[in-house]
């Protein structure tokens, strides 16, 4: 069977944007690191555009010129740099505060000026920016000063205010418009309790915006605000399913947004009518089943680019006709020489917690499965607030290829089933969605296949914490754990992460101020001496979010009873991005899970 580096040998391509001219850029990692490559038509070998060891972050063509601005840190650190790429290949930085974090907040429509936010003034809060395509480093003009987490999210029609987007938690936020000129800023989603206002875009009349809200709603719907009385009126309800994205175009009404259907991606295109209150669609797109995103029209509005990513099809970017829903894939990312029809896909099924709810999850058995013999990777996705969706992962089909099957919980507090199961975690609940792991792994041991003494979990992020919160809190059902970048203490990690994300953290977890007990209570370091199966702990030293000292802590304290093992990579972030330490990485990984499973 092929080695776990084949199929990390996987490429991906993915975030496109495209030029004037109808060229398509994109990242694609065929050298080991996210870079920026372009095509000009389909199937052919693309030309690579950027050159650093570092990963893109992002790339975004101009609307006039043939050349783009693309955003890059360093080590993982999250302190993105933007850059200017030209059409003869020069790259100019045009920021130069290495220390600050840059997010992107689009172009203006002549091409002339680029919006940002960033933690220059006050590493905690973002404030808005704009600057000349021809300025660099400490050019930029300060337009915001911002007392939280803000992101810019575009021009409006004549250029002459930005959209700013305040977020006072994951589930809360409100939307604000900037005007260049006065420096006014108005807020436009007054509203009680906590309600998301979501990717926000300005309608071609540049008098109302539309919004992913659920505002009224437990799952997230369409819709569109009028500036002048602040109503809103929804334009598509997603049928009970969470809307969770769309792209507009501004020039000619066109239209695709994306529905998340029990983690699926049902996407749907067509052009505002009516007053702009409602959809003409046209004919479904034809793409390949999973997880779809990323969508950028061409210059005209007639064609779309999607990234689409399956169980079986690796991430790719596909190019889709507006009108008639066709399309070609116009990327052709690697599979490393594995063929698609070896790859697994899973089903999906619902088991019953401990209250009588229905947990969804995504199971995969091995091709040769023997009956009360295959061992099972319990693997728990980050977030809290996110979801474990149908898009490939090479690590994944490596396991069923080992001949592990796996297991894939969206637990309470998970997104994509209504903002009320998400909810369900939150605070002083948080061990309940560790009890619906338990449940899930009474679910496997009822499993005809499954052998019950071989069951392992593994998880990153938030994820990790689950993984070290199962083994604290069920020490009996488990062979192994894997936490990469995970948290073990809830006190250290708000005190250590990156101070801009502590208040968006707080709202989620608890204060340390007001909730410090609670967060005790629920941190598996202080319950760390329950585990009694062996553990690998990974983590990059550059971590803003999850700082390296949740690794070294729980290694050390683990390792005093049980096999441990640790691994820390110098030039890695919030997760391992670079090729060569994923292929160390996860080499490690199923060498442990081989020995110990």
């Amino acid at each position: 069977m092929p080695s776990i580096e084949r199929y990390l040998n996987v490429r991906s391509a993915y975030g496109a944007t495209f030029s004037p001219a109808g060229d398509l850029a994109f990242l694609f990692d065929a050298t080991g690191t996210p870079q920026v490559w372009s095509l000009s038509e389909p199937e052919i070998w693309p030309t690579q555009r950027t050159f650093s060891d570092e990963r893109v972050t992002f790339a975004s063509f101009s609307p006039e010129r043939e050349e783009l601005i693309f955003g890059m840190d360093e080590g993982g650190d999250e302190r993105a740099q933007l850059f200017l790429l030209a059409p003869d290949g020069e790259t100019r930085p045009l920021t130069g505060l290495s220390d600050a974090k840059h997010r992107w907040g689009g172009w203006s429509h002549d091409g002339e000026r680029f919006a940002f936010a960033a933690n220059r003034r006050d590493e905690s809060v973002f404030d808005v920016y704009t600057q000349a395509r021809t300025e660099t480093g400490d050019d930029a003009t300060l337009v915001h000063e911002g007392d939280g987490w803000l992101t810019v999210g575009g021009f409006s029609p004549g250029d002459d205010r930005l959209l700013v987007s305040e977020s006072q938690s994951s589930f809360d936020q409100d939307l604000h418009v900037l005007d260049l000129g006065s420096g006014d800023i108005e807020h436009v989603t007054p509203h009680d309790g906590d309600v998301r206002f979501l990717n926000p875009a300005w309608n071609p009349a540049g008098d109302a915006l539309y919004v992913v809200t659920d505002s009224d709603s437990d799952s997230l719907s369409l819709a569109r605000l009028d500036l002048a009385t602040h109503e809103i009126e929804t334009v598509t309800d997603g049928d009970g399913w969470n809307v969770e994205g769309f792209t507009l175009d501004e020039d000619t009404g066109r239209m695709v947004y994306a529905r998340n259907v029990d983690g699926y991606t049902d996407l749907t295109a067509g052009r505002l009518a009516g007053d702009g209150d409602s959809i003409e669609e046209f004919p479904a797109p034809d793409l390949p089943e999973g997880v779809a995103g990323g969508i950028a029209f061409d210059a005209d509005a007639e064609r779309f680019a999607v990234t689409v990513t399956g169980r079986r099809e690796n991430t790719n970017v596909h190019v889709v006709d507006v009108e008639t829903g066709a399309s070609e894939r116009w990327t052709n990312a690697s599979t490393a020489g594995l063929s698609r029809e070896s790859f697994r896909t899973p089903d999906l099924v619902r088991y019953e917690s401990f209250d009588g709810r229905e947990i969804p999850a995504f199971f995969s058995l091995p091709a040769d499965a023997e009956e009360g013999a295959t061992p099972v990777v319990v693997d728990i996705h980050g977030g809290p607030e996110a979801q474990r969706r149908p898009s490939f992962s090479p690590v994944t089909q490596y396991l069923l290829a080992a001949g592990y099957a796996v297991f894939e919980p969206n637990v309470r507090g998970s997104t994509g089933y209504g903002k009320s199961y998400t909810h369900l975690d939150d605070r002083e609940n948080r061990m309940d969605s560790v009890a619906d792991i338990e449940r899930g792994v009474a679910w496997l041991r009822d499993h005809s296949m499954v052998d019950p003494d071989r069951i392992a979990v593994m998880g990153g992020s938030y994820g990790g914490f689950m993984t070290l919160a199962a083994l604290t809190e069920y020490p009996d059902l488990w062979a192994a754990g894997v936490d990469i970048v995970g948290i073990a203490d809830f006190t250290t990690f708000l005190e250590n992460t990156g101070s801009w994300r502590r208040a968006l953290r707080e709202a989620e977890y608890g204060s340390l101020e007001e909730d410090r007990e609670l967060l005790e209570s629920i941190s598996p370091l202080n319950s760390i001496e329950r585990i009694d199966a062996p553990l690998f702990v990974l983590h990059g030293a550059n971590d803003p979010r999850v700082p390296v000292g949740e690794a070294e802590q729980v290694a050390a304290r683990v390792g005093e009873r049980v096999p441990v093992e640790k691994l820390i990579f110098d030039d890695e972030g919030h997760g391992i991005v670079k090729r060569d330490n994923r292929i160390e990485a996860y080499t490690a990984i199923t060498e442990f899970l081989d020995a110990h499973v």
